[in-house]
């Protein structure tokens, strides 16, 4: 099999007398194609089911196709395909590579700990537990049900004195709260709240944030409007926040990649982007695929990131340090 990889047979010709420089066209053209996705995704168009903003969602894991390539790029012997599979590695490579190092370090005065508690998980005391094992200064939770309310409540309050909750959102905190109150997400129920945490580092601005789900479907795409329609809300209330340190902690049903969040992202950075290792996926839970749970902030400092154990969610907890 090694044989068929060196010397003539390599630069040899095929059956039907083609060069290395020759063959692996089709091949090469997949490179290109897969190139220009990761490349111009932004131009993908989100007219149709959403379509641009679900390859979005996934976009590093198209960097899988790239071996797969490869292989067959080898097997054919193609010089051509080969060379233009570069491409793709090239810009592949400089859109994430970038996150993959361990970028914490430093020191932090201040935790938070970001949780989409699952209204069907039948373990919401071992669950909170879990999220206080990082002794986070604050948590953040969605999905939160009445009937699971009064156990979150019973393992949180003697350590978070401070909370407060709207709709199916909380913010549970170490330090006095006030100007609590609901964000109009533009869904006709509340999923998101503001509260500013009196922190001994001085004031921050806290939002909690349970963008409306996405769905894939064969007939309608990627269905999203309604998700978008409230990150357009979301991003007008934070560009009105008054004070200077803020944090965003949410399930957002979004990575930071895609467009649909571009209200949002455009004002904040992700802990994860700035101070993780790798990309942090989040959801499922069963096999974490994306990281559409986010922690995001303005006017701190992040100096780590990172995934907390699997709980009895469909979703992995994510934490955060900062420098206030």
């Amino acid at each position: 099999m090694l044989r068929g990889f060196r010397g003539n047979h390599w630069r040899g010709r095929d059956g039907k007398g083609r060069s290395t420089w020759r063959r692996g066209w089709v091949l090469a053209v997949l490179a290109l194609l897969l190139a220009c996705v990761l490349a111009f995704h932004r131009q993908i168009p989100d007219d149709f089911g959403n379509f641009g903003s679900l390859i979005e969602t996934f976009l590093p894991w198209f960097g899988l196709a790239v071996p797969v390539l490869l292989v067959l790029a080898l097997l054919r012997r193609s010089a051509t395909a080969l060379v233009a599979l570069l491409v793709p590695v090239v810009i592949w490579s400089v859109l994430f590579a970038p996150l993959l190092p361990d970028k914490s370090g430093g020191s932090y005065d201040f935790t938070a700990v970001q949780h989409n508690i699952d209204a069907n998980n039948t373990s919401v005391a071992s669950t909170t537990r879990t999220l206080m094992q990082a002794d986070p200064d604050v948590i953040s939770l969605e999905e939160i049900t009445g009937p699971a309310l009064p156990t979150i409540s019973q393992v949180l309050d003697g350590t978070y004195r401070y909370h407060v909750v709207e709709g199916t959102v909380g913010l549970w905190s170490k330090y006095p709260l006030t100007d609590t109150g609901p964000v109009d997400i533009k869904i006709g129920w509340t999923r998101a709240l503001r509260a500013t945490v009196h922190a001994p580092q001085g004031e921050l601005a806290v939002y909690v944030a349970h963008m409306p789900s996405v769905r894939v479907h064969f007939d309608g795409g990627f269905t999203a409007n309604q998700r978008n329609r409230s990150a357009e809300a979301l991003g007008e209330a934070i560009s009105h926040e008054s004070l200077t340190r803020v944090l965003l902690l949410g399930d957002m049903n979004g990575t930071m990649n895609d467009r649909a969040l571009a209200p949002i992202t455009m004002q904040l950075r992700s802990a994860q982007g700035s101070a993780g290792a790798g990309f942090g996926f989040s959801w499922p839970s069963s096999f974490p695929s994306a990281r559409i749970d986010q922690i995001m902030s303005r006017g701190i400092t992040p100096t780590a990131a990172w995934t907390l154990p699997q709980t009895g969610s469909d979703h992995r907890p994510i934490g955060a340090h900062f420098e206030l």
